[in-house]
């Protein structure tokens, strides 16, 4: 699964800023963690190598892509892992912003594969809403608020969309050496090691291309779909990605995941302006998980 940046519906007070503007000729009204394999397909290779690798003594790494296997290696070590998920979303429009918050804890089991997340919702108005989301065999599971279980195949792009995994940055970052070695940076600071991949201000298409600007653009597709809906015309050629940052952080002596952050942002034009969309998602590592992921009761 993509880590990155969970999708948080944020567009529908922009969608009637734009309705006003429409009506009235003017003036806006504003009010929500990496192009991925499934959430439970993304550690499905992890343990048998990880175990194999645990029998040599290999030199310390020094490359991304070693200190990628070390990290597999040493997250596949233990039965699961508990993450903390941070996430905020934001459109501005005519100095209107609209926005929303997510915050949740996430559980990860390796052995079996599965992937639990409790959190809530809050809108930049205040109201908040719970959030579940389960993962296993293939499939997703999540409950909003009062509503029912909703069920989709994890490889859905809005389940992926919603799904936070961090052990899947792993591979996330692998596929970003393997595509563009060159673009994965790699620096030592005190006892942490952090990989990272970014970009500066780039019109959309020069970009698109890059696997970690094909999450962004899925990232955003919800909202930009709700704002075509409104009226905004503009196309994805037309779209520039003003930032984007994507970082793993690693112990640098047992190798372990510290924390992942994957922020963006783009420019969206609109009669004669712009309309500013950002994603920030940040997930850190709060230990290992010696429980059990389960499907709540009526559940299969």
């Amino acid at each position: 699964m993509h880590v990155r940046p969970r999708h948080i519906p944020i567009a529908i007070a922009v969608v009637g800023a734009l309705a006003a503007t429409s009506a009235c000729g003017g003036g806006g009204d504003g009010g929500s963690s990496a192009s991925g394999p499934g959430p439970v397909a993304s550690a499905k290779a992890t343990a048998g190598a990880a175990q194999a690798k645990k029998k040599q003594s290999p030199k310390p790494p020094g490359t991304p892509q070693e200190f990628l296997d070390r990290a597999e290696e040493a997250m596949a070590a233990e039965k699961g892992w508990t993450f903390a998920v941070r996430g905020q979303e934001s459109l501005v429009l005519q100095g209107q912003a609209s926005g929303a918050s997510y915050a949740s804890t996430v559980r990860r089991t390796l052995a079996p594969d599965a992937f639990q997340s409790t959190g809530t919702i809050t809108t930049s108005k205040g109201v908040r809403k719970p959030e579940e989301i389960f993962v296993l065999d293939g499939t997703g599971y999540v409950k909003e608020g009062t509503a029912g279980w909703k069920e989709q195949p994890a490889s859905d792009p809005d389940m992926q969309n919603k799904v936070e995994d961090p052990m899947a940055a792993i591979e996330e970052f692998r596929s970003y050496v393997k595509e563009s070695g060159g673009d994965v940076t790699l620096t030592r600071k005190g006892g942490e090691v952090r990989l990272q991949v970014s970009v500066s201000s780039r019109k959309l298409p020069q970009v698109r291309d890059r696997a970690y600007v094909k999450a962004a653009v899925r990232e955003l597709n919800p909202t930009l779909k709700q704002l075509r809906s409104a009226g905004v015309s503009a196309t994805e050629d037309q779209l520039t990605l003003s930032s984007l940052k994507q970082t793993l952080v690693v112990d640098a002596d047992t190798y372990r995941i510290t924390s992942h952050r994957f922020q963006f942002g783009f420019l969206i034009p609109y009669g004669g302006q712009n309309i500013t969309y950002r994603q920030d998602v940040r997930e850190e590592n709060k230990g290992v998980f010696e429980g059990s992921i389960e499907l709540p009761t009526g559940l299969s």
